[in-house]
């Protein structure tokens, strides 16, 4: 079986050679096998393993919560659910941070839609009189109306998302319009 060195694996995933020490030294990784020599070898399951802790990490998996999926790892069949339901909690908080960032980035479009259509109405008229604050109100409205439709599309995907059975939830999500 063929191992690499920790230079070698900081090179390959991308990680410093500190944090891949940390990473052992604090429990994320298996004491990593080592050579006579005293030097790390890192096999092709250590290798997985710390791709899969740097995934986590680059998704914002805080090191603790990453320490505790270690610890659940370790104890084997006995904590799949939990850590099942470990990574189900990230999953949603990455989703969430998903879509927040998909409306975040369709505002900066919008934006520069706008300026684009600035732009090529100032080329088309040189004598139009530029208003500042015409222009800001414009776009303030133009914002509103932008963030009024991404709530009605956040209530519609809710929607979807409720029980179509319990009769509750859904006079409680019409009242959310009534008032």
């Amino acid at each position: 079986m063929q191992t690499l060195t920790i230079q070698q694996v900081a090179q390959q995933t991308g990680l410093t050679v500190h944090t891949l020490r940390y990473y052992e030294r604090n429990g994320l990784l298996e004491p990593v096998d080592r050579a006579s020599s005293g030097h790390r070898r890192y096999s092709a399951q250590d290798i997985a393993r710390i791709e899969f802790l740097t995934r986590l990490r680059a998704t914002g998996m805080p090191i603790r919560q990453m320490q505790e999926f270690a610890r659940l790892f370790r104890e084997r069949p006995e904590a799949i659910g939990s850590r099942r339901k470990l990574l189900e909690a990230h999953e949603q908080q990455v989703q969430a941070h998903i879509q927040e960032l998909r409306s975040n980035l369709e505002m900066i479009q919008w934006k520069i839609g706008y300026y684009k259509g600035l732009e090529a109405r100032h080329q088309t008229d040189a004598t139009d009189s530029y208003s500042e604050a015409n222009e800001r109100q414009k776009c303030l409205a133009a914002g509103r109306a932008f963030m009024l439709e991404r709530a009605l599309q956040q209530v519609d995907v809710e929607a979807e998302v409720e029980p179509q059975s319990n009769e509750a939830s859904g006079s409680l999500h019409e009242s959310k319009f009534q008032s």
